[in-house]
């Protein structure tokens, strides 16, 4: 699998078996690559900072699973005073590229040299040189391209794990049926590292090698950026995840759950199933919270609700623990929450250990299963979110998918949301509509997608020329092993 091997290094002064213990504790300052898991296990979620950049270049944020573990052994040999075996943990990885980190925990002058090994492949090899400001690109193709600007860093690269993975296995299940007029399709991928401005030129990148149509699975802040830049050409925009609207025009799609929707059809069951009426609006500054907001304060009042308090903080915010203490001090029973990726899982872990969850539920829209690993099994609890899909969703259509995804990705691979699976059926929908119109024309394909009724492993899924969305939206509760249904 990998083509190049990147080595880093770490020396500390305590023993083998106390630094592997200290493994996963997220202290800062690159202690241990700054690597954060609530335990040491096969399985165990995990985000750590591996220093891959070479030289004058920052870390790299690296998101997987803990794949093998084994404890150093704390056993002397007396006779010649050396340390017994070293330990090793090895992480499985999806973010920013599909790899596989190694690390090796040996006794070294007194204390530890924790060594570690990072798989590069021509996927890894290709972000990293584009990180740099290297020029890669890919040789014109006569086939058809298809773009997926996604967020692979970034804050929201923990929603992202599993999203260029579905649109991997869709493009192959639509090429396996003949592809566009009997040519396969080439997805090419770009990482808006959660920044507008990077996405704007990633999608400039994909434009210039040929896509006619990208997906914009990032924020909604990328995709209104990008769609500015892209305005005067012939590139069809489609946003397959959950997003305010707004983006009208004849080249541009937006799928996905809707603010105004999702609060109808959450707010009233959760009121009544917990008790509690006052409410807390705090998420990122950016546009997509700034709207679910203010859908907010036309519709909570309508179901009897009161707002007591509303804050915002900056993508990539770690320490929420001001507006924590706002929160606490505003007397609110329900935090409606729209942090997103690390932002939201910072937030969520900072409410339970500073108390708040034992006062107060949370209501996130946009948190995933993804993010939710990240949240942990101690502070899910209390948490709610409310979409279209989750990973547990009872059918025949979604068994069958989850069962081509692991066959696909393996065991490890991130776990499937409606932020990552919608990414799948914008494929499988862009490629309906283009198999209608007979042609990779981003005009005539566009017009298709937007009038239509989908059958989806969701569900049904509705289009009309309004830019209107119908699905089924359900909430789900939070549990330490993902998003359910929840019987409210």
């Amino acid at each position: 699998m990998a083509a190049l091997v990147l080595p880093a290094e770490e020396w500390t002064a305590a023993s083998p078996v106390t630094t592997f213990g200290l493994f996963g504790a997220g202290t800062g300052a690159g202690w241990l690559f700054d690597a954060v898991c609530d335990r040491v296990a096969v399985g165990a979620a995990v985000r750590m900072a591996a220093p891959l950049g070479g030289q004058g270049a920052d870390t790299v944020e690296i998101i997987g699973r803990i794949a093998v573990v084994r404890p150093p052994s704390p056993v002397r040999e007396h006779a010649r005073g050396r340390a017994g075996p070293g330990g090793r943990i090895e992480i499985v990885h999806d973010q920013p590229w599909r790899g596989r980190i190694k690390l090796r925990f040996d006794a070294d002058r007194g204390g530890t040299r924790v060594r570690l090994f990072a798989e590069l492949d021509e996927v890894g090899l290709e972000w990293l040189m584009r990180r740099r400001g290297l020029p890669t690109g890919r040789a014109s193709s006569p086939n058809p391209r298809l773009g997926l600007l996604t967020s692979k860093s970034g804050p929201a690269s923990l929603f992202g794990g599993a999203t260029d993975h579905m649109a991997t296995l869709a493009v192959e299940e639509i090429n396996a049926e003949g592809g566009v007029r009997g040519r396969p399709v080439e997805l090419l991928v770009g990482d808006d590292a959660t920044d507008p401005a990077v996405g704007v030129a990633e999608a400039w990148r994909l434009v210039r090698a040929g896509c006619r149509t990208i997906l914009v699975a990032g924020t909604s802040a990328t995709f209104f950026a990008v769609s500015r830049t892209l305005a005067d050409t012939e590139v069809l925009l489609v946003q397959p995840q959950m997003n305010e609207g707004g983006g009208a025009g004849p080249l541009r799609v937006q799928l996905g759950e809707r603010p105004a929707d999702q609060l109808a059809a959450a707010a009233g069951p959760l009121m009544r199933a917990v008790g509690a009426k006052r409410w807390f609006l705090a998420g990122n500054d950016y546009c997509w919270p700034r709207s679910t907001h203010e859908a907010a304060r036309r519709i909570l009042p309508r179901s009897g609700a009161q707002l007591v308090g509303e804050r915002f903080a900056a993508l990539g915010t770690s320490d929420f623990t001001e507006l924590i203490e706002s929160v606490t001090a505003s007397g609110a029973d329900i935090v409606l929450s729209t942090f997103v990726g690390a932002d939201a899982a910072a937030f969520e872990r900072q409410c339970f250990a500073m108390g708040l969850r034992e006062r107060c539920v949370t209501l996130a829209p946009a948190m995933d299963e993804s993010t939710l690993e990240h949240v942990g099994a101690d502070a899910a609890p209390g948490l709610y979110a409310v979409s279209g899909y989750v990973e547990q969703l009872a059918s025949s259509d979604n068994a069958g998918l989850l069962y081509r995804y692991r066959e696909a990705f393996g065991r490890w691979a991130s776990p499937l949301s409606t932020l990552s699976e919608s990414v799948f059926e914008a494929v499988h929908i862009w490629w309906s509509a283009a198999r209608r119109v007979g042609a990779d024309e981003p005009r005539l394909i566009a017009a298709a997608m937007r009038d239509g009724s989908f059958e989806l492993p969701r569900g049904t899924v509705t289009l009309d020329d309004s830019g209107r969305v119908a699905q089924h939206l359900f909430v789900s509760e939070a549990t330490g092993a993902g998003l359910r249904p929840a019987s409210l």
